[in-house]
């Protein structure tokens, strides 16, 4: 279904909405926050502070964006991520920008599920909505969110094409990360509510590839 709901999103790319309605294909940058990055030391990305500089100094001034598949040793900074074999890879998309910038749906669909998952490292604020292209089933996770995001959300609720999901939230409230959407997609939340892997181990990579979907086929931006 995954290979399906792909083909469908490429088919119907000109009907997407625009998560970052106010962010334009020249405003970005690729960003890489992979292991091969000498700049994030787990010394350089504990103290978050510090590592918003760098991920400022980085931008400098852009939006950044990257992340799918991507392998990452930063996650050491959290002991939620550490074990006898570290979550590494990436099974989303993160678009760096400025907290409280705005996030918006980019398909019609429903409030799923929403939390807060606190704690140092983690999703923060959490919105996941559901969807539905060609009679096939998907949804799509918004981590890194403000608390504020969550005030008037409900269950069940209806999400047009553009509507506003939420703002970019800041550290600590955000899972204490820099401002940034942690944007995923999947086929199938193997029965999460309000959360959903968004780090797996490299032996868990192969079967999370199965049902997490591209997020860039999501994300279009425009000239303004």
């Amino acid at each position: 279904m995954k290979k399906d709901i792909e083909k469908c999103f490429q088919l119907c790319n000109d009907q997407m909405g625009q998560v970052f309605p106010k962010i334009a294909p020249s405003d970005l940058q690729t960003i890489d926050l992979s292991s091969k990055n000498l700049e994030l030391s787990v010394e350089v990305v504990s103290d978050t502070a510090h590592f918003n500089q760098v991920i400022d100094t980085l931008l400098a001034g852009k939006v950044g964006i990257g992340g799918f598949l991507e392998h990452r040793s930063l996650y050491q900074r959290s002991s939620m991520y550490q074990g006898e074999e570290p979550r590494c890879i990436h099974l989303g998309v993160d678009v760096w920008a400025p907290a409280r910038t705005k996030v918006h749906a980019p398909w019609p669909g429903k409030v799923h599920s929403f939390q807060d998952n606190q704690g140092f490292g983690n999703y923060g604020p959490t919105i996941i909505l559901e969807h539905a292209i060609e009679a096939m089933t998907f949804f799509t996770l918004y981590g890194h969110l403000s608390r504020s995001s969550l005030k008037n959300m409900q269950l069940g609720q209806t999400i047009e094409k553009n509507q506003l999901v939420g703002e970019l939230g800041d550290f600590p409230e955000n899972g204490d990360w820099p401002p940034h959407l942690h944007f995923q997609a999947m086929t199938d939340l193997l029965g999460n509510m309000g959360d959903f892997p968004g780090v797996v181990t490299l032996a868990e990579q192969y079967f999370y590839q199965t049902i997490c979907i591209d997020p860039q086929l999501l994300l279009t931006f425009k000239e303004r």
